[in-house]
């Protein structure tokens, strides 16, 4: 379903103690953090969902992974269990994954480019679920939201075999040509932990080519493009 926040549209999903919203680029709404206006807009995330703090980190296409702690840090998916505490990711083309333990009422949001997703970064995270908060995979749902789909996510060769040759890889058709599907990637991470396609949601909406949603794109729009914020908070 979609809300509107002061004109902006968000994309949003509710679970029975979380909220989740993937932002859009309507009416220019950027969340870039290297910029006044995205730092003022993700500080507006408080007033407008009445939260405490907004958790995010410098991101660096890696498969570190963060239990929050008020610092910002260099990785790509942060973890929390705090009520009214925000956390979320930029991305302007790579996947946002986002996952919440129903039970333990614990929460992730990761950052899932190419990188990220050659490394499991998704199977990184969820392992730091279980470790530090006891999490069953059986509780998890996952949504992943808006990205540079394999209709238009053209890569080369070189590396659509690189990850056609990991044995994780070896039964999914996860490419055609050299359009490679991180989606289905990251679906084949959660299966080979023992996530059920039930749990998993996917938003099917490309930053390049929706026509339906107003997307930042940065393939398509290059330095010019903002930053969309996908997030989670415990209610």
């Amino acid at each position: 379903m979609n809300t509107y926040i002061d004109n902006f549209q968000l994309l949003k999903f509710l679970e029975e103690d979380a909220e989740i919203y993937f932002s859009t680029s309507k009416e220019n709404l950027n969340f870039n953090k290297n910029t006044e206006e995205g730092i003022e807009n993700i500080s507006k995330l408080k007033s407008w969902f009445g939260l405490k703090e907004v958790g995010y980190l410098n991101q660096v296409h890696s498969n570190l992974v963060y239990t929050y702690d008020s610092k910002v840090h260099d990785g790509d998916a942060i973890i929390t269990d705090l009520k009214g505490v925000a956390i979320g990711v930029f991305t302007a083309d790579c996947v946002p994954v986002i996952v919440y333990d129903k039970k333990k009422k614990v929460a992730a949001a990761v950052h899932s480019g190419w990188r990220g997703t050659i490394e499991n970064i998704s199977i990184e995270t969820i392992n730091k679920m279980i470790k530090e908060y006891n999490t069953a995979i059986e509780d998890l749902v996952v949504y992943i939201g808006p990205h540079n789909m394999q209709c238009c996510y053209e890569v080369s060769e070189e590396l659509v075999s690189k990850f056609k040759n990991l044995e994780l890889y070896k039964n999914r058709d996860i490419a055609e040509g050299r359009n490679l599907s991180l989606q289905k990637c990251i679906i084949g991470q959660l299966n080979s932990i023992g996530i059920r396609d039930n749990q998993i949601n996917t938003l099917d909406i490309c930053t390049f080519c929706s026509t339906k949603h107003r997307l930042y794109s940065y393939r398509k729009q290059k330095e010019e493009s903002g930053r969309m914020f996908s997030f989670i908070f415990i209610k």
